[in-house]
């Protein structure tokens, strides 16, 4: 029932809108701690472009980790949690680029990187939109390689909050609370990066996101979160009994 009402193009506005003063209503009312984003700032300073990434379960608060009126575009999928997400970043003034792993995902990706050739940022969740949890895609070091600029991990936890049973264990602040947004060293990608070079950088991200939500977490009272048990490979061609 509720996702055929999700369906229904003025129930769709009536939910983002709630979203968008849920998420206002959190932030205005939360103790903020910003540490860590000396690079960001510098970067912002003097007009540089990067990338940043967070884990799709810390989505919510993130339109408040980022400088107002420094332009950014968010990567959302086409599917249909993409769309409620694209009007609800809109609303904060976040341009996003539609695309995923499935569908549209080359064309969405060359396209951030010609708007970090323009000199504007790009916003990545490594593990979306459907996962596995906590595990970075190869698509934001791409991004990175191509594009020559750095990728920079953050994360936001809150005393006050409901971690949900979902895949990524999304976190739900609750208002009244106290916030961290934690911001990681930047991680450069060159450009010549090719196989393991490109993997190395895909883990480093991976591992300092995922610390840095653990430090987050520990900080803010939240039990951890565990990274999703990576898939087994598949087993080589003729080797079957």
């Amino acid at each position: 029932m509720l996702k055929r009402l999700t369906r229904i193009a003025w129930v769709r506005r009536i939910l983002c809108r709630i979203t968008y003063d849920y998420i206002r209503l959190v932030h205005a009312t939360t103790r903020w701690r910003h540490e860590g984003a000396a690079e960001a700032h510098a970067m912002w300073d003097r007009g540089r472009p990067f990338i940043i990434a967070f884990w799709h379960g810390r989505l919510l608060l993130m339109p408040y980790v980022w400088r107002r009126g420094v332009p950014i575009n968010m990567l959302t999928s086409r599917h249909a949690d993409g769309e409620f997400a694209d009007r609800v970043l809109r609303r904060f003034a976040i341009a996003t680029v539609r695309g995923s792993s499935r569908r549209g995902g080359s064309a969405a990706l060359r396209e951030l990187v010609r708007r970090l050739g323009r000199g504007e940022c790009v916003g990545f969740t490594p593990d979306g939109p459907r996962g596995p949890r906590m595990r970075a895609s190869e698509g934001v070091v791409a991004v990175a390689r191509m594009s020559g600029v750095p990728i920079l991990p953050v994360t936001v936890a809150t005393t006050r909050c409901r971690m949900l049973d979902s895949w990524d264990r999304f976190l739900l602040a609750l208002p009244f609370g106290r916030g961290l947004f934690l911001w990681g060293a930047p991680i450069h990608v060159p450009r010549d990066a090719r196989g393991e070079a490109l993997e190395g950088a895909r883990r480093d991200l991976e591992e300092a996101l995922n610390e840095l939500t653990r430090q987050a977490d520990r900080r803010s009272g939240i039990g951890p979160v565990a990274p999703a048990v990576p898939a087994a490979p598949a087993p080589a061609a003729g080797r079957g009994r």
